[in-house]
């Protein structure tokens, strides 16, 4: 996942042909616009002598980064400067975008980021997911994503791709939600769905793991951003982990990793969402927190109320000392500390990071956490870790969904067409999948 890739260049003795010159071209594109993202606004000179790549083929590049809407330039480069100031190159707000999308047991969610990370669209709606079914949901996205799209288009910004983040077992390459127990989905081919609803989407379209796509929001944007060693824990109706190790997105043999709602660590009496008995989210899970804090008919409980709106009363009553609502939280906690110091002896990590409704809430949940913590983190000091709260909050997958969904034009810029008459070489037509 580095975003630091060395110079590209060309060795040997045979002249390259213009395939091989394309393609060289192409590198040196996503280099120069990937070291903007990882370093900054700076002029050509600069980016030159960072990247190694000689003035000239930094000028060619910029112009053609500019000619494709991707990069502006303009201010002039002052401190620390020798002789003639430069002009100020960086990346293009407004221009191409990412959209990320999020379903969810209660919820929809979509975000649009752009190139440099500045949000240009955010809805979030309650639905029933589950009671929906598999096609209304995805009619239900295909509509948010057209109003994302509309949204976009109004001010100029040209969608680049779509990730859909799903709290399940996901085939990415196939773009099936393989298993999400929650929604009760079982094989669904999202992308497909999502293909025949969007005719007009000239843009990849892509399927993933909610917490794995938080997990790269948090690595990406969030207050933890470049931790080599990550693990991000979702709570939600189901509970999910995302796991970065050296910079690397751990994905597992299958790409079934990261499912630690499911390790038994829960109530063997509670049924797990899943068929099994005992699982973690049994005790961790939004379900666990709601049945303990409150009777079945309380207002609470209602998957087509705003699900911040809900937590938000679960907090003025944990403020206001209300009783079983501080014991409910405290279980929580309890359960929390004890998955958390698994997680930490098996991992590693520099830093563990709490999301979706463990971030609203986490005031109520860090002492009884931080125990259990200390009491069963076979390192010393916890090994080095620190359990941090999400200020994502519930946009974590959809901008990690929105930012995985910008990577190809980061990887490849000429995906993007000429928006102003320039010196662009022709370029192959984008391809759609």
């Amino acid at each position: 996942m580095s975003d630091s890739p060395g110079p590209v260049a060309v060795h040997g003795s045979a002249p390259a042909g213009p395939s091989d010159q394309a393609t060289v071209r192409r590198s040196n594109l996503g280099l120069v616009l990937r070291h903007l993202r990882t370093a900054g606004p700076r002029s050509r000179a600069r980016i030159a002598q960072d990247t190694g790549l000689n003035k000239a083929t930094v000028s060619s590049l910029v112009t053609e980064l500019v000619a494709r809407g991707l990069v502006t330039e303009g201010g002039i480069e002052r401190a620390g400067s020798v002789g003639r100031p430069g002009v100020i190159v960086e990346l293009a707000g407004g221009g191409a975008c990412g959209i990320g999308v999020e379903l969810n047991v209660d919820f929809l969610a979509c975000l649009v980021l752009d190139l440099r990370g500045e949000v240009l669209f955010e809805r979030m709606v309650a639905h029933d997911v589950p009671a929906l079914g598999a096609e209304g949901t995805l009619g239900e996205v295909a509509c948010l994503v057209g109003a994302a799209i509309d949204a976009t288009a109004a001010i100029g910004a040209t969608p680049v791709g779509l990730t859909v983040a799903v709290p399940g077992l996901v085939e990415s390459a196939a773009g099936v939600a393989t298993l999400a127990p929650n929604l009760h989905w079982e094989g669904v081919d999202v992308v497909t769905g999502l293909r025949r609803r969007l005719p007009g989407a000239a843009f990849a379209i892509r399927v993933e793991n909610d917490a794995n796509l938080a997990a790269i929001a948090e690595w990406a944007m969030g207050d933890e951003a470049g931790a080599t060693d990550l693990v991000y824990v979702t709570g939600e109706v189901g509970v999910g982990g995302g796991v970065i190790v050296a910079g690397q997105l751990l994905r597992g043999a299958s790409g079934f990793s990261g499912e630690v709602g499911h390790v038994s660590l829960g109530d063997p009496d509670q049924v797990c969402g899943c068929g099994r008995r005992g699982c973690w989210e049994t005790t961790v899970g939004l379900n666990a927190l709601l049945r303990d804090a409150a009777d079945d008919d309380d207002p609470v409980h209602d998957p087509e109320r705003d699900l911040e709106a809900r937590l938000a009363e679960i907090e003025r009553r944990a403020q206001a000392g209300e009783r079983r609502t501080l014991d409910a939280l405290h279980r929580v906690g309890v359960s929390l500390g004890i998955g958390v110091a698994l997680l930490i002896n098996v991992f590693n990590p520099r830093v563990v990071v709490l999301g979706g409704y463990f971030a609203v809430l986490g005031r109520f949940l860090m002492t009884p956490l931080h125990a259990e913590l200390a009491a069963r983190v076979f390192g010393p000091g916890l090994g080095g870790a620190r359990v941090t709260l999400s200020r994502l909050g519930f946009t974590a997958a959809v901008r990690g969904g929105a930012h995985v969904a910008l990577q190809s034009v980061f990887a490849d810029p000429t995906l993007v067409p000429a928006t102003v008459a320039g010196p662009v070489p022709a370029t192959r037509t984008p391809a759609r999948r």
